[in-house]
């Protein structure tokens, strides 16, 4: 089983893809882990964002496969503790489908992704920049694989 962090465009801001890449090589310890970016849409200035929405929706779900488990980080989705956090890695864990933890551009997902979702998952109420997402993301899924081993690290 694989988890995979799929994201729309790269980030530009330095310390962003520093802490990404610092945490994305202590998840390999735990779990096949990898981040894929998908290439940001071009000459979308005169699209509304609903149309921006849709395209960078049709890229995302040709980028998952149809047995890959699809988490949407998303605003509206459910909010957990770290230790539940953990314990809800633990049971998609046990599901042994490949993970894919999706997040979207700056205007969020297409009615098809959420369609094509298997839950959603929101890191806090407050909006998030969709480029610091990626950090602060996983951040959480390295300590919820931390606490899953009982390796030090989260402190209750």
């Amino acid at each position: 089983m694989r988890v995979t962090l799929l994201t729309m465009g790269k980030t530009d801001i330095p310390w962003v893809a520093e802490g990404l890449e610092m945490y994305a090589s202590r998840l390999v310890h735990f779990v096949p882990f990898s981040v894929r970016e998908l290439p940001e849409l071009k000459g979308v200035g005169s699209l509304r964002p609903e149309q921006i929405k849709r395209k960078e929706g049709e890229c995302l779900l040709k980028a998952v496969k149809p047995a890959d488990s699809v988490i949407l980080l998303d605003e509206h989705g459910s909010e957990y503790t770290s230790l539940e956090f953990a314990s809800r890695l633990d049971r998609w864990l046990q599901a042994g489908r490949d993970l894919v933890f999706v997040v979207g551009g700056a205007y969020g997902f297409s009615p098809e992704v959420y369609a094509r979702s298997d839950g959603k998952l929101s890191l806090s109420k407050m909006t998030c920049s969709h480029q610091l997402v990626r950090t602060v993301f996983a951040e959480q899924l390295y300590r919820g694989f931390t606490i899953l081993r009982g390796v030090p690290y989260h402190n209750e």
